[in-house]
């Protein structure tokens, strides 16, 4: 067991990979080390301070920040604490968006704040203008985190809007081809290494072809890019798209 002054003096990269390799001891000190940036990141989603003895958050992020540790892979270009804190994030933002979805005590205040609304609808609309509030601001949070990853794959929003297909069929021939290559271990791992299709490789897997690949291939990076990343919200919008299609 290495002692923690020594610890300290190991690249955190190199800690991330001990990990991986079974260091029972190097997970405890990095889970032991940055509670105070997992704490930081669950205040940044839930907008308030977060105790580490009392609140649940904090809990559901220590779990986010040590499945970061064994999920992480630095073939992606991200650092460990960039990737953790987005994993932390989403993590807590799923645990939220769950646990609003079920009936829950109320409080002596709530039942109080409740009772001065005279119509009983005031009270679901005011809950439900609460929580689309909580998911604007998540999920603006979320985009901000989304064209910093494009940017690492030299795309920009505006240029998204330009390159995108304007027609549906095509759009979701992009987005089918999207998938095929998230899901395929090798074409992933050439995207995330060289941050551009394998379009060779990738046109013999689709019913597209080589034009069509390359004509798209900025729309199709940026919805692997969203497959690939722990994005909730612009997940939500590639299953409304599969349903439409359905």
């Amino acid at each position: 067991m290495l002692a923690s002054s020594l610890m300290e003096e190991i690249p955190l990269e190199e800690m991330i990979n001990s990990v991986q390799n079974g260091d029972i001891d190097a997970q405890n000190y990095l889970l032991q080390s940055y509670q105070p940036f997992i704490a930081k990141c669950a205040s940044e989603v839930c907008k308030r301070y977060i105790n580490p003895k009392r609140d649940d958050e904090y809990s559901i992020g220590l779990s986010g920040f040590n499945d970061a540790m064994f999920s992480y892979c630095a073939s992606r270009g991200s650092t460990f604490l960039s990737f953790a804190k987005i994993v932390i994030k989403r993590k807590i933002i799923d645990y939220i968006r769950v646990n609003s979805r079920r009936p829950h005590p109320i409080s002596l205040d709530e039942k109080y704040d409740e009772e001065q609304m005279e119509n009983p609808v005031e009270v679901i609309v005011t809950k439900k203008l609460y929580q689309f509030e909580q998911d604007r601001i998540r999920c603006r949070e979320e985009i901000m985190e989304y064209k910093e990853k494009l940017h690492q794959y030299k795309l920009t929003f505006s240029e998204l809007i330009r390159v995108s297909p304007k027609h549906k069929d095509a759009r979701e021939s992009a987005i089918r081809t999207a998938r095929i290559l998230y899901e395929d271990p090798k074409l992933s791992e050439y995207v995330y290494r060289k941050r551009k299709l394998p379009i060779k490789d990738l046109v013999n897997k689709v019913e597209v072809s080589k034009k069509t690949l390359e004509r798209n291939r900025k729309f199709i990076l940026a919805i692997f890019i969203i497959l690939s990343e722990d994005f909730i919200y612009l997940k939500d919008y590639l299953k409304d798209v599969d349903k439409r299609k359905n």
